[in-house]
């Protein structure tokens, strides 16, 4: 049976359109110059992420490692930043919603070494001897 358009899915129902943890975004200083986790490892990453609870600097989901997920796993800390490149948006896991800084994103503190072009292929040359091999 097709839903009419007024209908939402049970999903779409208990999907949060809103974020309730905003009161946790702090103003922080990355701790690392990249995903701190694939830096102590020897492994390269596609985004990074920024903890706007305490700055742990993790990488996305699609990097092998998904640093990032795992960093709010372990520490319950809700909110991401978009951090490298600056993407001016951030994500609520708790929530599933993205969340708008409206321009209060955080300031990088250094070069970030690079690992993907600006067409978003990998840069064989960087990743060399880096796990997990490709």
């Amino acid at each position: 049976m097709m839903e009419s358009p007024e209908q939402e899915s049970p999903q779409e129902e208990s999907m949060a359109t809103t974020c309730d943890h905003l009161d946790t975004i702090a103003t922080v200083t990355p701790q690392t110059l990249g995903c701190a986790e694939c830096l102590q490892n020897g492994s390269w990453w596609v985004h990074l992420r920024l903890c706007r609870t305490c700055g742990h600097v993790g990488c996305c989901d699609d990097s092998p490692f998904r640093h990032a997920t795992a960093h709010f796993h372990a520490s319950g800390h809700p909110i991401i930043e978009g951090y490298d490149p600056p993407e001016g948006w951030g994500w609520c896991f708790v929530d599933e919603v993205e969340v708008d800084f409206e321009g209060a994103t955080t300031e990088q503190r250094g070069p970030i070494p690079r690992f993907i072009d600006d067409y978003g292929r990998l840069i064989p040359s960087a990743i060399r001897g880096l796990k997990p091999p490709v």
